[in-house]
């Protein structure tokens, strides 16, 4: 036993030491293999090709050379592209594509660069199995862009949806047509990198073309070709309450809404459809009435809502659609609905209004054309509702004074001059609706007054509107809706305020206070003699105003004391001062002086002032 483990023991030792002495031969040959093929660092391996170009065993400087030569021998000539069915053709130098052969040869070397026997193995690689490089490409993008831009030009198309056509009671089913697009991204990398090779094929390059599909296909409208067809086959009848109206073929025709946009059905539709719907409405129904107040002064009464009637639309369109698809059955029924006013008695009555709480009056001034303006402003607001805690505004109510509305050009006031403006005489309406709101106790929330005192309103309570920066504004502070009504009357105009709360108000008379000179304007007046003066407009002082109002609730409780002060420019006093020089009275013909014998002639006397 011993003997035996010996033998074993002596067994694995020389297995050993000949796995060790194989591997040191192996070792010592695949060094003198890796020595033996390492060849110069300065020459590229055997084997090594860049862009399709065989380097192999030249020096770096002449790789560089030689491709660049090569290069420069074919980048003059164009090589075609096709997309679609349109060709086109391109140079390297028409896109300024330059490869870069310095960068290419240099990581070629790379490949197959190392220490001593690593470089070897690496260059016998290289010799056996090759080693292709393709070089950095410069490329000029905006003339890239360019290129693909007018590729793109000629060979994209939207896809359009196959559809239905009416021509005249001809239905015409237009075939869908497929999209496509140029995949630009994909495009410029093979022009590039084909245009960047030396080696060229005498065969065009083909470039990716993607395909986009339609959403509605030829065979998806069948059915609304054949019921488009059929629908304008034979007339059409609509019938109502004792009533018929015939639809002849013409008329199915322009109400048939044909299906676009995705869509595949047939429908009643359109802006004939529209209109036919509209006249046929007027016909067959009568519109609601809401109920609204008739005011007398104090008295207010509420005139009753009244229930109408009115066409479905949509419903009688699906019935006419159904007839008029039908071979057989070609009548339709009318859908008439219950019209519901949109303020009933009930909700009339429930708004509170029963009582009368201000109003002002104002008189006409000034020309036709301005009191046309007070009149057409005043029916614009009258009716005007205005909801608990909810504001009136004059220029949100009258809208935009226009020529095309039917205002008219009037005096108005800008700064302390008078101009005239289309719409003049508008702020006429609000100093009387700001009396109005006044009298009734509300509470003001904007008001601008003129720049100018005016005589005939009240001290200190007036107010003018110029659209759309300044307003006259005032709110609802009380628990029930307010109504504003206006009134023309035969010489002036009124508003007066209706709501549910009675209010009393006392108002100061107002002071004014004068607070400078009017200023004053000379004008120098060639027909008036020399010191004497003119006074062509007398002018005004420029003022302070203030006055004062008390409202004070039904039960004697005082909501509010305000003061408003107001001041007033002064209007400018013209004044014509004359520049004429007093002319000397002429002598009757003879009365000259005539010098004594011998005195020398003299001039004439000078013209005294």
């Amino acid at each position: 036993l011993y003997a035996s483990r010996v033998r074993r023991r002596s067994a694995r030792r020389s297995a050993l030491v000949t796995a060790a002495v194989g591997a040191a031969v192996v070792g010592m040959v695949a060094l003198l293999v890796g020595l033996a093929f390492s060849g110069s660092s300065g020459e590229l391996a055997e084997g090594t090709r860049i862009a399709g170009i065989d380097v192999g065993g030249m020096r770096r400087g002449e790789a560089v050379a030689t491709l660049e030569r090569r290069y420069s021998a074919v980048s003059g000539n164009p090589i075609t592209f096709v997309a679609g069915d349109a060709s086109f053709r391109f140079s390297a130098d028409q896109l300024a594509i330059e490869p870069d052969w310095r960068a290419a040869v240099a990581a070629a070397a790379r490949t197959s660069d190392g220490f001593g026997p690593v470089r070897g193995f690496r260059r016998l690689h290289t010799r056996v199995f090759g080693a292709e490089v393709q070089p950095p490409l410069e490329v000029s993008h905006d003339a890239l862009e360019f290129a693909l831009g007018r590729i793109a030009g000629e060979v994209e198309r939207e896809s359009n949806d196959a559809a239905l056509v009416r021509r005249g009671l001809r239905i015409e089913l237009v075939p869908a047509l497929a999209g496509r697009r140029l995949q630009r991204g994909r495009a410029g990398q093979i022009v590039v990198r084909s245009l960047g090779s030396i080696q060229r094929t005498s065969r065009s390059v083909a470039l990716p073309i993607a395909s986009s599909a339609p959403r509605v296909t030829s065979e998806m409208l069948a059915r609304a070709a054949r019921r488009a067809r059929t629908a304008i086959s034979a007339p059409v009848y609509l019938r109502g309450s004792g009533r018929s109206w015939r639809l002849p073929r013409w008329r199915v025709a322009e109400l048939l809404l044909l299906p676009s946009d995705g869509a595949t059905r047939l429908a009643i539709g359109g802006p004939d459809a529209s209109a036919y719907f509209l006249a046929l409405s007027r016909r067959v129904g009568s519109s609601p009435v809401d109920a609204n107040f008739t005011v007398s002064y104090d008295d207010v009464r509420i005139t009753p809502s009244r229930a109408g009637t009115e066409l479905d639309v949509p419903a009688t369109a699906r019935r006419l659609l159904r007839a008029a698809t039908s071979p057989s059955n070609r009548t339709a029924n009318l859908v008439v609905a219950r019209a519901e006013p949109e303020r009933t008695t009930a909700e009339a009555r429930a708004m509170g209004i029963d009582r009368r709480m201000g109003g002002y009056k104002t008189y006409n001034a000034g020309d036709s054309n301005r009191i046309t303006n007070l009149r057409l402003a005043v029916t614009l607001l009258d009716g005007t509702l205005v909801p608990p805690g909810g504001t009136f505004s004059l220029n949100g109510t009258v809208g935009e004074r226009t020529v095309e509305r039917g205002f008219r050009p009037a005096p108005v006031i800008i700064g302390t001059e008078y101009a005239e403006e289309v719409g003049g005489g508008t702020s006429q309406v609000a100093t009387t609706v700001f009396n109005a709101a006044w009298e009734a106790g509300l509470e003001i929330t904007e008001r601008n007054p003129h720049s100018l005192y005016i005589s005939r309103y009240p001290l200190g309570r007036d107010a003018t509107v110029y659209w759309p920066s300044l307003d006259l504004q005032f709110a609802n502070d009380t628990e029930r809706w307010v109504l504003v009504k206006g009134f023309v009357e035969w010489d002036g105009i009124s508003v007066a305020i209706y709501g549910g709360e009675r209010r009393r108000v006392e108002s100061s008379e107002g002071t004014m206070t004068i607070t400078g000179s009017a200023p004053v304007e000379r004008v120098k007046d060639p027909t008036l003699l020399r010191g004497r003066t003119v006074v062509e407009e007398e002018g005004s002082s420029p003022s302070r105003t203030t006055v004062t109002r008390t409202v004070y609730a039904a039960n004697g409780d005082q909501l509010r004391t305000e003061t408003w002060n107001t001041s007033y420019k002064g209007e400018t006093r013209i004044v014509r001062v004359g520049t004429k020089t007093k002319e000397p009275k002429a002598r009757p013909p003879g009365d000259q002086a005539k010098p004594l014998a011998g005195d020398p002639p003299t001039a004439p006397p000078p013209t005294q002032p």
